[in-house]
């Protein structure tokens, strides 16, 4: 979602310095509101910052309109890690579904901007990815003091996915577009959500929660199967054409 065309220069210097501002306005704002400590600020301060700089070496010049609604769902997320790493699985629970409704909802207005405005990217989708990735990390974590530690392979799977990728190289081909992929991705968060606000019994939480981590198991499983019987046909890392699958993304977050 990182648009192809050209801007004036420092214009996305401007605006990465314009993400800060709203990160730090957004945990002035939980401060004041439910209360945010040293670790809540050091931890959302450091994470606005470092999208920030991310986003400052992609070399591009400028964020486009899909890009600046993930970057304020970046913000979102920024709150969440804030409050989890402040008061772990006691953080609080209205602020915390508030901003992760919020986040989850923007994660479809963003691609739908990107499309209405023909200008979505490889780089942005990269992008929204990450943010997608991270917040289901968060949403783990803060589900595993309650829940237990296995709740966090829903969040770590796809950082797992990433670091094979990078001893066996033939996980970085191309998958074919899926929508299957997407609605198992789009029911963790939304699982992860229902279970962080607590409105159902517990046995519940747990029997959805496992189920959404067996479906992504599923998923990543069959992604990786394709990925090992394509071997022969894909060769090195990027050799299969481009045009064979058509606004595919490389393989992340089912």
């Amino acid at each position: 979602m990182i648009t192809q065309g050209g801007r004036k220069a420092g214009q996305l210097e401007r605006q990465t310095v314009l993400g800060v501002a709203a990160q730090l306005l957004l945990l002035a704002l939980l401060g004041w509101t439910v209360g945010l400590g040293p670790v809540g600020w050091l931890t959302g301060t450091l994470f606005g910052v470092t999208v920030c700089a991310v986003l400052l070496r992609s070399g591009k010049p400028g964020l486009g309109p899909a890009d600046k609604v993930t970057l304020a769902r970046a913000t979102l997320v920024g709150g969440v890690t804030a409050l989890v790493a402040d008061a772990g699985g006691g953080a609080h629970i209205g602020a915390t579904v508030a901003m992760t409704t919020c986040a989850l909802m923007l994660d479809f207005v963003d691609g739908l901007v990107a499309r209405r405005t023909g200008t979505a990217s490889s780089l942005g989708a990269r992008f929204d990815m990450e943010v997608d990735a991270f917040l289901l990390l968060v949403l783990s974590i803060y589900l595993a003091f309650a829940l237990g530690p296995w709740v966090i392979a829903i969040g770590g799977m796809r950082y797992a996915f990433v670091a094979a990728a990078r001893v066996l190289p033939w996980m970085n081909a191309p998958l074919p577009p899926s929508f299957a992929r997407k609605t198992v991705a789009a029911l963790q968060g939304i699982v992860l959500l229902v279970a962080t606000a607590g409105v159902l019994p517990g046995f519940v939480n747990v029997t959805l929660v496992a189920l959404a981590l067996t479906s992504l198991v599923w998923s990543f499983t069959r992604d990786v199967v394709w990925l090992w019987q394509s071997r022969p046909r894909c060769g090195r890392v990027g050799s299969v054409p481009a045009a064979r699958y058509p606004g595919r993304s490389r393989a992340t977050l089912p």
